[in-house]
This record gives C-alpha cells, structure tokens and sequence, in this order.
C-alpha cells in the first residue's frame, strides 16, 4: 500500500483501529512476557533470603 499522508497510515484504510489495537496488545503481551518472570524471580531472592534469616536466627 502507498499513503499520502501520515494520517492516512494511521487510518491504514479504515482499519487502522484494528490493525493498531492488535499491535498494542502484541506489543503488551511480549512485555508481560518478560517483566513479570523477572518481578517473579525478584521476589523468590526477597523470600529465599527471608527464609535463610529465619533460619539462621533459630
């Protein structure tokens, strides 16, 4: 496809809204994919090393 103009881009034809929602919810979906392992793993270290505390106080 050729657009003249950038809102024409934008408007992708009149299908913009969908075309741009699902490169939105791609885009989402694959930082989800990587922010929520590393809050995941972040938060074992915190318990691991309240766990070893713990124990080591006992």
């Amino acid at each position: 496809m050729n657009f003249n103009s950038f809102s024409e881009f934008l408007a992708m034809g009149n299908h913009g809204v969908y075309v741009w929602s699902a490169y939105g919810v791609s885009a989402l979906i694959l930082l989800l994919n990587v922010v929520l392992p590393l809050l995941a793993r972040q938060r074992y270290f915190k318990d691991e090393a309240r766990r070893l505390r713990r124990e080591a106080q006992q």
